[in-house]
C-alpha cells in the first residue's frame, strides 16, 4: 500500500517539480547582474501582492493576533528573505552541487527541530532514509564535493549554506506552529512574504543597491516565474505538505530538486550521465521509497489467509 494518498502525492510532486526547476531561473537572475538582495526583494514583494489580491478576492484573509504576525516576521525572515540571501552568496564561494548536498541536510534539521519544538516522536524509517538519501546526494555530486578544495573561503560558502538551510527548517517549524493554531496558510505565507520582503528593501537600501536594475526579457520572466510559481504555489504546497505528512518527510522532498535539475540539464544542455550520478539516483530513489512506501505486515498477511 502506498503510504502518500492522491492529494499528498500531487502536492510532493509540485513541489519537487516546481522547486527543481527554479535553478534555472535563478541563474538567469545571476546573469543579469541582479544584487541578491534586490532579487529576493522583488520575489517575495510580488508573491506577496499576489497572494494579498487572491486572499481578498476570495474574502478569506485571516485576521491575525499581534503574536501571530510576529511569528510572520520570524518566517519572513527564516524562508522568505536572509536564508535566500546565503544561499545567494554561497554560490560565489562553493559549487552549485555542494550547495545542493548542504541543503538536504533540512531534512535532518526538521527531524531534530521537530523533536526539539513539538516533541514529534522520529520514525525508525527516518534512519536508513535520510542515510540512503544522504549517501545519494554526495555520489550525485561526487566531485563537486570532493574535488572541492577546502580553504577560508569555501568554509564561508559552506557556513552561509548551513545558516540559510537551518533558516530554511526554522521556517518548516513557524509554518508547522501556524497549522496547530489554525491559522490560514495563504494568509501566513501572505504577511510573511510581505515582511520578508519588507526586510531585504531595508538591506538594499543601507546597500545603496539598484531596485531598478536593466534586465532583459529572459530574467524579468525568471523573477515572475520565481514569484509565481517558485514562492506562492511552490511554498503554498510545501506548508501544506508539512501539515499532512510532517515536516521530516517533507523535507525529504529536497533530495529529488537535484534530479529534476539534472533531467532538464540533460534535455536542454545535454548532461552527460556518469556511474556516480547514477548511482546517487538509486540511492536517493530508494531512500524514498523507505520513507514513503508501507509494506503490508507480516501478521495481517497471515491473518488475511487464514480467513481465505
Amino acid at each position: 500500500m502506498i503510504w502518500l494518498n492522491e492529494m499528498n502525492a500531487l502536492l510532493y510532486a509540485l513541489v519537487v517539480l516546481i522547486w527543481g526547476t527554479t535553478w534555472i531561473a535563478i541563474s538567469l537572475q545571476q546573469q543579469s547582474g541582479i544584487s541578491a538582495n534586490v532579487a529576493v526583494f522583488w520575489r517575495f514583494f510580488i508573491s506577496a501582492v499576489v497572494l494579498f489580491v487572491f486572499i481578498a478576492l476570495t474574502k478569506k484573509l485571516q485576521k491575525l493576533a499581534l503574536k501571530d504576525h510576529l511569528f510572520c516576521v520570524l518566517q519572513g525572515l527564516c524562508v522568505f528573505g536572509l536564508n535566500f540571501v546565503c544561499f545567494y552568496y554561497a554560490v560565489q564561494y562553493i559549487s552549485s552541487g555542494l550547495e545542493a548536498v548542504i541543503f538536504s541536510m533540512a531534512m535532518i534539521f526538521n527531524v531534530i527541530n521537530a523533536k526539539f519544538f513539538f516533541d514529534q516522536e522520529i520514525s525508525p524509517r527516518f534512519y536508513p532514509a535520510a542515510l540512503m538519501g544522504l549517501l545519494g546526494m554526495l555520489a550525485l555530486f561526487w566531485h563537486d564535493v570532493f574535488g572541492t578544495t577546502l580553504n577560508y573561503q569555501t568554509l564561508i560558502g559552506i557556513g552561509l549554506c548551513v545558516l540559510g538551510t537551518y533558516g530554511f527548517s526554522l521556517g518548516n517549524m513557524i509554518s508547522t506552529r501556524h497549522q496547530k493554531h489554525g491559522l490560514d496558510i495563504f494568509s501566513t505565507n501572505a504577511y510573511g512574504m510581505l515582511y520578508g520582503a519588507i526586510l531585504m528593501a531595508l538591506i538594499s537600501g543601507i546597500k545603496q543597491d539598484n531596485f531598478f536594475p536593466s534586465m532583459q526579457f529572459s530574467a524579468l520572466s525568471a523573477l515572475l516565474y520565481l514569484a509565481l510559481f517558485g514562492s506562492v504555489i511552490g511554498f503554498t504546497a510545501y506548508f501544506y505538505l508539512i501539515g499532512r505528512i510532517g515536516a521530516a518527510k517533507a523535507a525529504y522532498s529536497t533530495l529529488l530538486f537535484p534530479l529534476v535539475a539534472l533531467v532538464v540539464a540533460t534535455i536542454w544542455e545535454g548532461y552527460q550521465w556518469q556511474l556516480n550520478a547514477v548511482i546517487g539516483v538509486v540511492l536517493i530513489l530508494g531512500g524514498n521509497a523507505i520513507f514513503f512506501i508501507k509494506m503490508p505486515r507480516i501478521q495481517t498477511i497471515f491473518t488475511s489467509s487464514k480467513q481465505l
